[in-house]
């Protein structure tokens, strides 16, 4: 699923990023304090000041968190707002970055919105971890991997963040990022999920996509008419395809036989997991004419796959059924 390394623990040695920002980076060994230069009323220099931990991040205001990472290791969230996984990923990383108390700043990135930063943190699957630090990024791991290992990560981010100087911690108003609701503003608990469902959710967060599966298909099987289940099983089945192959031999692959019906549903996954709805499905509905009634089959499956996943009432599905109707009758 990507060029990463096999060990989710492993950083990956820094990329330039100038050409995204469009300006020289700052040396990894920026100033000596691991910050910017001293304010003029004798401030900490290894303390920044800000309204939050948490950030969203654009193409456009990105510089801003270069410029921070010479102080505070920023760690990239990059996810989509349709993926499951995104969304269980970032409620773990929420927690780990609460816990380090200003060490680390998260900042939060629609992948598919920003394609800018996207391509600078080769970000080929949503969700992905990344890193910046003295304005270099570090790509740090895939998927949804298990809170203890995040830890981990992190740990071993701040070990490189040291030895490249960056040793500050981010200042933040005590109530900014555990603010207690209001009498007026309590929302009720919300009910816990069906136990399939929570099964589920729980072997997503260990990389179990099999077992995730399983507890999805029974779900399905007790009620057909379960449409999270659904959604569900088809996020977890294209997970469980991508595990293990790298994008380049994915994307070679695809290249080498455009008529192979494998190899373009493969590609065309790795095209949906990174949040490019729009050439996954043009992909498939291009190859669908020139199929065998059972690679047409094939496709047909996926397409309503990729449909729940993305989410049957966004306007690119409502397009693309339509176009998919036309070449079936």
């Amino acid at each position: 699923m990507s060029d990463l390394p096999p060990n989710p623990t492993s950083l990956r040695g820094a990329v330039d990023l100038s050409s995204l920002v469009n300006r020289a980076m700052m040396p990894a060994q920026g100033t000596a304090a691991g910050g910017p230069a001293g304010s003029a009323d004798g401030a900490d220099v290894g303390v920044v000041e800000l309204p939050s931990l948490y950030f969203e991040g654009t193409d456009a205001n990105f510089n801003d968190f270069l410029d921070l990472s010479a102080t505070v290791p920023v760690v990239v969230d990059l996810g989509a707002e349709w993926s499951e996984p995104s969304k269980q990923l970032s409620s773990i990383l929420d927690r780990v970055v609460q816990d380090y108390a200003g060490r680390l700043v998260l900042v939060r990135v629609d992948a598919g919105a920003n394609p800018q930063l996207a391509q600078a943190f080769q970000a080929q699957s949503v969700p992905a971890v990344a890193a910046v630090i003295a304005g270099r990024p570090v790509q740090l791991f895939d998927g949804v991997i298990p809170e203890q290992q995040v830890r981990e990560v992190f740990e071993q981010l701040l070990q490189l963040a040291a030895q490249n100087g960056v040793t500050g911690r981010a200042s933040v108003p005590t109530d900014s990022n555990a603010v207690e609701p209001s009498d007026e503003t309590v929302e009720p608990t919300p009910e816990p999920l069906p136990p399939h469902h929570a099964e589920a959710y729980e072997a997503i967060e260990r990389g179990d996509y099999k077992t995730a599966i399983a507890e999805y298909k029974t779900a399905i099987a007790q009620d057909p008419r379960d449409a999270m289940a659904v959604a569900g099983l088809a996020q977890v089945s294209l997970l469980d395809r991508l595990a293990g192959i790298s994008m380049d031999a994915i994307r070679t692959g695809a290249a080498e036989a455009p008529t192979d019906v494998d190899a373009q549903l493969l590609v065309a996954d790795l095209d949906i997991s990174g949040g490019h709805v729009e050439d996954a499905i043009d992909r498939l509905l291009t190859l669908f004419p020139r199929l065998d009634a059972d690679g047409k089959d094939w496709v047909r499956s996926r397409l309503l796959d990729y449909f729940e996943i993305v989410g049957v009432d966004d306007p690119r599905v409502t397009k693309a059924r339509a176009r998919l109707t036309s070449l079936l009758y």
